[in-house]
């Protein structure tokens, strides 16, 4: 099985490359965000691949990073998400926006990807929401935080809900994304610790979200 694959960019295509690893060329398929980022042609490049072998091919999908091809592998477990699907959603989101989104249960971002309609959207924040942070980013520690708080939150109680929640909804009302509103809000109620009350989290978030 082909994990990695270091060599010169050959030739780029509207989904694929073609990587040259001493005379041999290897097609290989990637998101857009990937080859967006790619070196000229005839540039040396190193990818992370993920090898799918079937009876009547073998496919090669390669990705900047050892997080996007665990994403990717993640994606493909969800039904409905086969590999063209699971490009498409690399293609459009990084790792840590899907992240976010799943959390954030954001279905008009997810559905943006090519291939997600609002049912699979549904799926992914159902299949994957305790299973995106795992991938470890730089996101993820603090998501996995607000949930915790969150667990404390509900304890406490508020009218409507959590505190986390109540200023993710307030944000919301005021215009902005789900996913945009649930980061920022994440980040605010790092930032206040255990003052994270909503008086504060609200103009907290809104500071975020303003840089």
């Amino acid at each position: 099985m082909i994990a990695r694959l270091k060599g010169i960019l050959d030739e780029v295509g509207l989904d694929w490359i073609v990587i040259d690893v001493a005379g041999v060329g290897y097609q290989v398929f990637c998101p857009a965000r990937v080859i967006a980022a790619l070196p000229g042609v005839g540039e040396p490049l190193s990818l992370h691949i993920e090898t799918h072998v079937r009876e009547d091919h073998i496919h090669l999908f390669g990705f900047a990073t050892a997080r996007e091809r665990e994403c990717f592998r993640m994606l493909t477990t969800v039904q409905g998400v086969g590999a063209k699907v699971g490009l498409g959603i690399l293609g459009t989101l990084s790792v840590d926006d899907l992240t976010t989104a799943i959390m954030a249960e954001d279905k008009a971002l997810l559905t943006r990807a090519d291939g997600v309609g609002p049912r699979l959207a549904a799926r992914l924040m159902t299949e994957l929401k305790d299973k995106i942070l795992s991938l470890n980013g730089a996101f993820a520690p603090s998501v996995a935080a607000t949930r915790a708080n969150a667990a404390t939150d509900g304890a406490a109680g508020t009218a409507g809900g959590t505190v986390s929640a109540d200023a993710v909804s307030a944000l919301v009302n005021l215009g902005y994304g789900r996913a945009e509103a649930f980061g920022a809000v994440n980040r605010a109620a790092q930032s206040l610790g255990d003052v994270a009350d909503l008086d504060r989290l609200i103009p907290a978030a809104l500071k975020e979200l303003s840089q």
